[in-house]
């Protein structure tokens, strides 16, 4: 007999996480994922397919098991492994070279890791070995990752339950640069900052609030850290996110859709400046799996073709109909409180005047075909994170979709459309 959903669900919570699964199951969704091909996942029976507007954060930036991407490993495996971290190699330093050309600003030099939070921790070690420093400042509800120092930068209910919370870290609100500016000092090492905060809602910058951040560390002496790992990529519809506002960061940290879905692999690119703390011993931070042989050969095709302006384009236009298409679905469901499609380009959360639509909306999604989370730190907000591959017919489908669950959801709550 196959596995089904339930028998999926039950070995993991034996053996994994009892707690995701009461989750999950609490909120009507047993979905294991089977077959995944392009913008679709299927579950492990066959017959529940979802639009995977999750991505899973980015990951799935080009879909899954993208051919050129599946093709490009397949190659690298005839010949190549993981490599050795030790040795200098030529795949790590081919897409470290592109990464340069294609960073703004004067990064250079790429520092390869495996997990977000593991770059993320690097972006401020070195920064704290730059400066002198120990103090480090982000935005209140923001996330930069689960590991030791990353974890510190976010949301207090990660840290503390782990004795990570510290003060040596300091939260400011977002877009606020009086706050910013009162947090910042002689003791600041970096401001580490995504460029649009998912975990928190997806809220837009002003205008003034990324370029005012940057002059502001410039005055006071403390590095810029973009946390390009969810924005980057092409997700905004440039290639980084930091491009709409101008800002040339001092370190920009990319993961998720760097690995294409398929190898596990990150990049910390800094400034020469910054990079030089390495020149008295370049093996004071390694990571023995980071910038896998492998995993290069992937990225290098991700960055190929997620810059290619032609793509570019067409996430612009295509999350401009997916954006548009929501908006007058939420508008002919009024009973559901939706506010309002906060997007740059393909980077969407639709936001609810009720602070716990985002759990409801989820399992609604589930049930008209789409796999959408909410924002962690901001449950009145459902991420909406299509593929960027997505075309026309495809963002119809989606729109169409989230309509349906709308309309479930307005249904829910005691009310039809208007």
């Amino acid at each position: 007999m196959g596995e089904t959903n339930a028998s999926v669900y039950d070995e993991f919570a034996a053996w994994v996480s009892p707690g995701k699964v009461r989750f999950f199951r609490a909120g009507g969704i047993e979905f294991a994922m089977g077959r995944r091909q392009g913008p679709y996942v299927w579950d492990v029976e066959g017959g529940h397919r979802l639009v995977d507007c999750h991505c899973n954060g980015g990951t799935y930036n080009l879909g899954h098991r993208h051919p050129e991407l599946v093709a490009s490993l397949r190659r690298a495996l005839e010949g190549l492994d993981i490599g050795n971290h030790h040795l200098p190699s030529g795949p790590r330093a081919r897409l470290a070279r592109r990464l340069a050309e294609l960073t703004p600003g004067r990064l250079r030099y790429s520092v390869f890791g495996v997990s977000g939070g593991e770059a993320i921790d690097l972006a401020l070690k070195v920064a704290r070995r730059a400066t002198g420093r120990r103090r480090i400042v982000s935005v209140r509800g923001a996330y930069h990752g689960h590991t030791g120092l990353a974890v510190a930068t976010g949301h207090e209910k990660f840290s503390k339950p782990f004795l990570c919370d510290s003060s040596d870290f300091a939260h400011v609100p977002w877009n606020d640069l009086g706050a910013m500016q009162r947090a910042l000092g002689p003791d600041v090492a970096a401001v580490v900052l995504e460029t649009i905060p998912a975990t928190l809602g997806m809220p837009l910058p002003a205008d003034d609030y990324l370029p005012g951040v940057k002059a502001l560390c410039g005055e006071h002496g403390a590095l810029y850290v973009a946390d390009e790992v969810q924005t980057g990529l092409g997700r905004t519809g440039r290639l980084w996110g930091v491009e709409h506002f101008g800002v040339e960061p001092d370190v920009l940290v990319t993961a998720k859709g760097l690995s294409g879905g398929l190898y596990p692999l990150t990049a910390t690119v800094l400034t020469p400046e910054v990079a030089a703390v390495f020149e008295d011993d370049p093996f004071s931070h390694v990571s023995t799996f980071g910038g896998s042989e492998l995993g290069c050969a992937v990225a290098g095709k991700v960055l190929e073709m997620s810059s290619d302006p032609a793509f570019l384009e067409r996430v612009v236009r295509v999350s401009a109909r997916i954006r548009d298409g929501v908006t007058q679905q939420g508008r002919r469901h009024p009973a559901t409180g939706f506010q309002e499609v906060r997007a740059l380009g393909a980077f969407m959360g639709v936001r609810f005047a009720d602070p716990t639509a985002g759990p409801s909306l989820m399992r609604h999604c589930f049930d008209a075909g789409l796999l959408c989370f909410l924002a962690g730190n901001d449950p009145s907000v459902l991420q909406l994170l299509p593929p960027l591959v997505a075309d026309e017919a495809l963002a119809d489908e989606i729109v169409e979709r989230m309509g349906d669950a709308l309309a479930r959801f307005a249904r829910a709550r005691g009310a039809g459309a208007a």
